[in-house]
């Protein structure tokens, strides 16, 4: 082997087999863009692959070819996209991969294989397989997994002399002493980039399957005088694939486990692990509470010693510093520092709280902006409007934004107090100060400082109920009432 081709902790290149048409997860998205934590499992796949800082990053793809792409795409536009032709199997996905990533200059040095349904995987483990790969000098380093029952997998041979890796035995093929082996393949490897190029050569579809076995190629390697070894996890989850749903949501909740538990030692309070659900991407400051039944989605961010739930689900909801979200269900808000939300919220895009406001009970916000101290207690309808500071919105006000063809913005001004089931028809300007009344109907700009009421006489139809509802409970005790 010649110095330059000795590989170095940094792999040469990274190649991530995402061909695969999924067909057992009976879905009509490719099975490696099905979400896991928020993010899809080729995305996992990526980013623990990314982390290794490789010099080049391929991306096999097949099913499904254009979506999947423009997919990844999305996620690294420095990644390249090869395309698997008609001969199926893993070892000419790799070699379509290797002989793209040589367009220009031979890839020397480690490649590493991996695949986009194994969301799980981390960078760290894979460093260790590259960084032991690089120091024993190995033609071949083979991640393996030691599980309590192998059944079905591919069992590791290992030299009993000095632990190298004698070859592959499948477990249909297994004798019964190879079937009481734990150690089993991942199908997750390290090549030397020369080793794997000359033995691709040599791998053919002579089988059953007809197939290019990746696998092959760790024989052809040993014999060449290569030296095939392996690293080892118990950690079983990191190998773990996902062929179905039931795999997938085996997988996802693994992986939220693994999530809330290292949110719970960096400081937060998760009073119920089991009924919290949080995503990769979120952000979470030490000392937030967590209560439970809560989901917290997307890029949501929730700031120090604010609390969120019970039962709330928020996706890319921004909670600041001692904030309390209560039964809420949100996207795309902003809640300010020492603010209150809930219960039975509904928070959609566009709104943002100030400090110290409120949005209560059984109220909807949209595209809404509400000054520092303000409160919507309950039962009403903020769309399509700015909000000052300090202004009291009354029990039952709806902003009446929409037309019937376009929406309008209502615009209500600091120090505001108006009467209960107000509603302000859009387009329309409340002042400072101002007042409403009991079921104004406001059509027109307010004043600051003025009252608007919207007064109609009370008629009072006596005898109404004797008159027209005889015999009934009403009836009676009107009656009762008259004697």
């Amino acid at each position: 082997m010649s110095p330059q081709e000795i590989p170095t902790d940094i792999p040469a290149a990274v190649i991530v087999l995402a061909a695969g048409a999924g067909t057992r997860m009976k879905s009509r998205t490719p099975k490696i863009l099905h979400p896991l934590g928020g993010i899809s499992m080729v995305g996992h796949a990526l980013a623990a692959a990314k982390g290794l800082n490789p010099a080049k990053l391929a991306v096999v793809v097949r099913h499904e070819r254009d979506l999947v792409a423009g997919h990844v795409a999305g996620l690294d536009a420095a990644a390249q996209i090869v395309d698997q032709d008609e001969i199926p199997g893993t070892g000419r996905a790799v070699q379509q991969a290797l002989d793209a990533l040589d367009a220009g200059a031979e890839v020397s040095g480690t490649v590493v294989v991996t695949y986009g349904d194994v969301p799980l995987l981390t960078t760290e483990l894979l460093a260790e397989l590259v960084a032991t790969h690089s120091a024993d000098n190995n033609a071949v380093t083979v991640l393996t997994a030691v599980l309590d029952d192998a059944a079905g997998y591919g069992r590791i041979l290992r030299d009993e002399a000095d632990g190298t890796v004698l070859g592959i035995r499948e477990h249909k093929d297994a004798t019964d002493a190879e079937r009481e082996i734990r150690e089993i393949n991942s199908g997750i490897y390290a090549f030397n980039a020369a080793v794997l190029r000359k033995a691709l050569k040599n791998v053919t579809t002579d089988n059953n399957q007809g197939e290019m076995y990746l696998t092959d190629v760790l024989a052809l390697a040993r014999a060449d005088g290569g030296r095939v070894a392996a690293v080892s996890t118990t950690d079983r989850w990191q190998v773990e694939g996902a062929n179905d749903r039931v795999q997938l949501s085996a997988l996802g909740a693994e992986h939220n486990r693994r999530i809330v538990e290292a949110w719970m030692r960096a400081g937060v309070s998760i009073i119920d692990p089991a009924s919290t659900w949080i995503d990769s991407t979120v952000q979470l400051d030490e000392d937030v509470t967590i209560l439970p039944g809560t989901q917290l989605h997307g890029k949501t961010t929730v700031a120090r010693d604010a609390v969120v739930g019970p039962d709330s689900t928020l996706t890319d909801v921004q909670i600041a510093a001692g904030a309390e979200v209560t039964r809420t269900h949100g996207s795309g808000a902003i809640i300010g520092e020492g603010a209150h939300v809930g219960p039975y919220t509904y928070l959609r895009p566009g709104t943002v709280l100030g400090a110290d406001g409120k949005i209560g009970a059984f109220y909807e916000t949209k595209n809404v902006t509400i000054g520092r101290g303000s409160k919507l207690s309950h039962l009403g309808y903020a769309g399509d409007a700015e909000i000052g500071e300090d202004t009291n919105i009354g029990c039952g006000n709806i902003t009446a934004n929409f037309d019937g063809v376009n929406k309008h913005r209502t615009v209500i001004g600091s120090g505001v107090r108006t009467g209960s089931n107000t509603v302000f028809v859009a387009p329309v300007t409340v002042g400072d100060g101002a007042f409403t009344g009991a079921g104004a109907i406001v059509r027109k700009d307010v004043p600051a400082g003025a009252l608007s009421m919207t007064v109609a006489p009370q008629r009072n139809a006596e005898g109404w109920t004797l008159a027209n509802r005889p015999g009934s409970i009403p009836a009676q005790a009107a009656q009762n009432a008259s004697n």
